[in-house]
């Protein structure tokens, strides 16, 4: 049952109490025959009575306690005193000793309907449906040799004590008797929409929400319940009805969950997140809301913010795989694989039958290196889902990963087999094939490859060593071509396109290939050099020794004039230094090469 219906019926539960306790006669309590003058205590006993049920009808709980307790030792045999006192205790959350005190005035009088009532109440409050149902069927025989219907304030509670015995179409059967007696109540329309979808009734549990909004177009449950409703047919309109109920009642954590999670179902994180991130503000202490956000950061990767969320909904729910196995992937995503391990094994062993979780704790192992751990997983996986492309893939490359081409060709010839329109089964074979000397399978892969995802630059270059290897001369030159425009920084391409060149007899375009290829390696080198004396220069920098800092920024840009991150450093370092013009013309540098590579890009 959702926690909004509850919190409903634990306030129409309240309510039902005032009045059961102002049903009891006054009357001389103990008297056994009325020609006999009650003793003193008795008298007592029925001023404290009446006292008791005039601050009941007033909510003063604390008086109506004391003066039930007195009632109970001045006249410990009269069963009035022990249903009032049992009934007032349950209502100040006091069920264990209230049950009993009830138990004792039914023993002394098993037809107190009223004793009856809140028994089957503190029964149901303390999680016993299955004694509470036997006294609201009594109360219900009673209602019918009456020929009376029953009352509200028991068709509720009795719904909901079928519910937690798993009896939902019985406990239809009373919401409907109920909304019936009170047809303008969009609460009851609600929870009664409520129950429908636990039958995954969706016709009628549409139309019982859709009641609750007749009655009340404000009720933002209604909206979010029959959102959900939609949602699980599949039918148009959840994100809207969701939408609905967010702007209504935004300070509802489980509203604001629901529709963040939604949206971010539709793939809309960026609206998605600051509303979770709502939910979480409004109930810091929701682990749904902390784990639906921790995810939508986890898929921007916002990984520390997702990590300190999925642990802390984690912590919460400590045998949840599904938790357990998002935190560790977020983890691996961080290179912390070996964090990871440990949590990803939790979750395998809570849900052994989820290739999810062996798949993620395969990739922390091939983090870690330990491609036996990871190849053990992958099989494990498979035996649970044998025709999973993305795992016959995953066992192939981690095969490769442990130079085990035997193994892993066959592995990725089921994953090119089971899912024709992915290009990275028949690129690793492209690969795999070259690597073991199959090159017209090679060349043959590495084709189907690029023409599903042509931007790859070092698909092109493979395919161009292979066609070379095949002696497809012209072949090699138009694939080496392409690998060089779309990898302009590497030199790799184009040695093999003047190996290429020079088999073609163009001794001059072959030595110009060359050519290119030195100042790239050269210029790679200087790169290299450039980012170690920027990383040491960041160190100095953050240790407040600007003079160092500005030194070996400066030297970064002797290998490397055009390295963004040096001037960057090196604006900052002036910039302490006080000399603000050099900072500005270094950051402006910076501003404008980082511009260059993005239009580039």
């Amino acid at each position: 049952m959702n926690s909004a219906m509850t919190l409903l019926l634990n306030r129409m539960r309240l309510t039902a109490y005032t009045g059961v306790l102002l049903l009891f006669a006054c009357i001389a309590l103990g008297s056994d025959s009325y020609a006999q003058e009650p003793s003193a205590s008795l008298k007592q006993a029925d001023a404290d009575y009446r006292s008791g049920t005039a601050a009941l009808a007033r909510n003063d709980l604390k008086t109506a306690l004391t003066n039930f307790q007195e009632v109970v030792r001045l006249a410990p045999s009269a069963e009035q005193g022990h249903s009032a006192l049992g009934a007032v205790l349950v209502r100040l959350g006091r069920v264990g000793e209230g049950t009993r005190e009830l138990e004792k005035a039914l023993a002394m009088k098993p037809g107190d309907s009223s004793a009856q009532f809140n028994l089957a109440l503190a029964y149901q409050q303390n999680g016993q449906p299955a004694k509470a149902l036997p006294l609201f069927a009594k109360l219900e025989s009673s209602a019918r040799a009456e020929k009376r219907p029953l009352a509200l304030s028991i068709l509720i509670p009795y719904a909901r004590a079928l519910v937690a015995a798993n009896q939902v179409q019985a406990a239809i059967s009373k919401m409907k008797e109920a909304a019936a007696l009170d047809p303008r109540s969009a609460e009851l329309q609600d929870e009664l929409g409520s129950l429908y979808a636990q039958r995954e009734d969706w016709s009628d549990a549409e139309q019982a929400f859709s009641k609750a909004l007749s009655a009340n177009p404000d009720f933002a449950m209604a909206y979010m319940h029959r959102g959900l409703a939609r949602k699980a047919e599949q039918q148009p309109g959840a994100l809207d009805e969701l939408a609905k109920a967010y702007q209504l009642a935004p300070e509802n954590a489980l509203v604001a969950v629901e529709y963040g999670q939604e949206l971010a179902n539709t793939g809309d994180d960026a609206q998605a997140i600051p509303v979770l991130e709502h939910a979480v503000k409004s109930d810091p202490h929701s682990t749904a809301a902390a784990y639906q956000l921790g995810l939508a950061l986890q898929r921007v990767n916002r990984l520390d913010e997702a990590i300190a969320l999925l642990q802390r909904a984690s912590s919460s729910e400590p045998k949840n795989a599904e938790m357990l196995t998002n935190l560790g992937m977020a983890l691996c995503q961080t290179q912390r694989a070996k964090d990871a391990v440990p949590i990803l094994q939790r979750a395998v062993s809570l849900a052994p039958e989820n290739p999810t979780a062996h798949q993620d704790l395969a990739a922390a192992f091939i983090q870690l290196n330990q491609f036996d751990d990871a190849v053990d997983q992958l099989r494990a996986a498979l035996k649970i889902s044998p025709n999973a492309a993305q795992l016959h893939y995953n066992l192939g490359l981690a095969l490769k990963m442990e130079d085990d081409a035997a193994g892993a060709i066959p592995e990725l010839e089921i994953a090119e087999k089971i899912d024709p329109s992915a290009p990275e089964p028949p690129y690793i074979l492209g690969v795999l094939y070259m690597q073991v000397g199959r090159y017209a399978e090679a060349a043959r892969e590495l084709n189907v490859s690029l023409k599903l995802r042509p931007e790859n630059g070092d698909g092109w270059a493979t395919l161009g060593s292979v066609y070379s290897k095949l002696d497809q001369l012209s072949d090699a030159v138009t694939a080496l071509r392409e690998a060089i425009r779309q990898l302009p920084q590497q030199p790799d391409p184009h040695l093999t396109l003047a190996a290429v060149l020079a088999r073609q007899n163009q001794p001059a375009e072959a030595t110009e290939e060359r050519r290119k290829a030195a100042d790239l390696m050269r210029a790679n080198m200087n790169r290299q050099r450039a980012e170690v004396a920027t990383n040491s220069a960041n160190s100095q920098l953050k240790s407040g020794n600007l003079e160092q800092a500005v030194a070996q920024f400066r030297e970064a840009l002797s290998f490397d004039a055009d390295y963004t991150e040096a001037h960057a450093g090196l604006a900052k370092a002036l910039e302490q230094e006080g000399k603000t013009a050099e900072a500005t013309a270094e950051r402006q540098k910076a501003e404008a090469l980082a511009k260059d590579a993005s239009i580039k890009r």
